[in-house]
């Protein structure tokens, strides 16, 4: 594909569709800690979601296990106290039925 001869325009409009199509759904990003990280003492959490059309707040799960309901939408998260080892960290978008509707981020991070 030859991007120099396409007209900026058409990739405008390339741009603009998939990103609108990238908000209908949903999306939710885990800032940090890095999937793969170490982590020692309290364990927070940098998230930032964009719940779409169908989705309400989040649930957080630590180990398949829900943790906690979040309303807010952006910001940090602190698991309460997590014991050592490999664990899995998730956040889920739920509707306002607290049903998953399938846009979720999880990372494993190993817990000293």
């Amino acid at each position: 594909m030859k991007i120099k001869n396409t007209p900026k325009g058409i990739i405008l409009l390339i741009l603009a569709m998939s990103s609108s199509a990238f908000a209908e759904i949903g999306s939710v990003k885990i800032l940090s800690p890095k999937d793969g990280s170490i982590v020692r003492d309290t364990l927070k959490m940098d998230y930032d979601v964009i719940p779409g059309p169908s989705g309400d707040h989040v649930h957080m799960y630590a180990d398949g296990k829900e943790v906690d309901v979040i309303k807010k939408l952006k910001g940090q998260y602190t698991f309460k106290k997590l014991s050592s080892g490999k664990r899995e960290l998730c956040i889920k978008i739920v509707d306002k039925g607290h049903t998953p509707i399938g846009v979720e981020k999880c990372i494993h991070v190993v817990v000293e």
